[in-house]
């Protein structure tokens, strides 16, 4: 009985402990990448930490919204990506450099400029793209969050830890 005690106290600390938010970020501890659609900023996290952010984003505009959701998964990543999807005015495929996939359709990371809408994705300055795609690993956990409720004002300063 006690054993069963103790496992059932791990257990459930430790689901608490992923429940707990990233000081300055709307994503719980178990985020590598976090996604605040409100305020347009991107984080990565390590260990429950901020390592990388805020960074400003672009998302997905009226109708071809960014997906939500704390359970997204990094798929693949390909440096030089050009979309099947999307043209250019020439009828070339669109350029989608340093993409990181993380939810169907392919909806990724990737460079793109932050003040302009996308089509789902999230844009990212170059430096900011190349950072996510350096240190996300496939697997990693995604959270794209709509609304900030119990968020941290303090702003983390932006850093590169690889």
């Amino acid at each position: 009985m006690a054993l069963f005690s103790v496992a059932t106290l791990f257990l459930s600390s430790t689901a608490f402990a992923e429940n707990q938010l990233v000081p300055g970020t709307p994503c719980t501890v178990a985020a590598r990448a976090c996604v605040d659609m409100d305020h347009k900023k991107a984080w990565l996290i390590k260990d429950g930490k901020v390592t990388y952010g805020p960074a400003p984003i672009a998302i997905g505009g009226p109708g071809e919204e960014t997906p939500i959701s704390n359970d997204f998964h990094v798929l693949s990543k390909d440096k030089n990506h050009k979309s099947q999807e999307f043209k250019l005015p020439n009828g070339q495929p669109a350029p989608m450099p340093w993409s990181v996939f993380f939810a169907p359709g392919g909806v990724a990371f990737h460079d793109g400029d932050p003040k302009r809408a996308s089509a789902g994705c999230v844009h990212l300055d170059l430096a900011d793209a190349q950072a996510f795609f350096n240190q996300l690993q496939i697997g990693d956990n995604v959270q794209v969050k709509k609304g900030s409720k119990g968020k941290d004002k303090k702003k983390a300063k932006k850093k590169d830890k690889k």
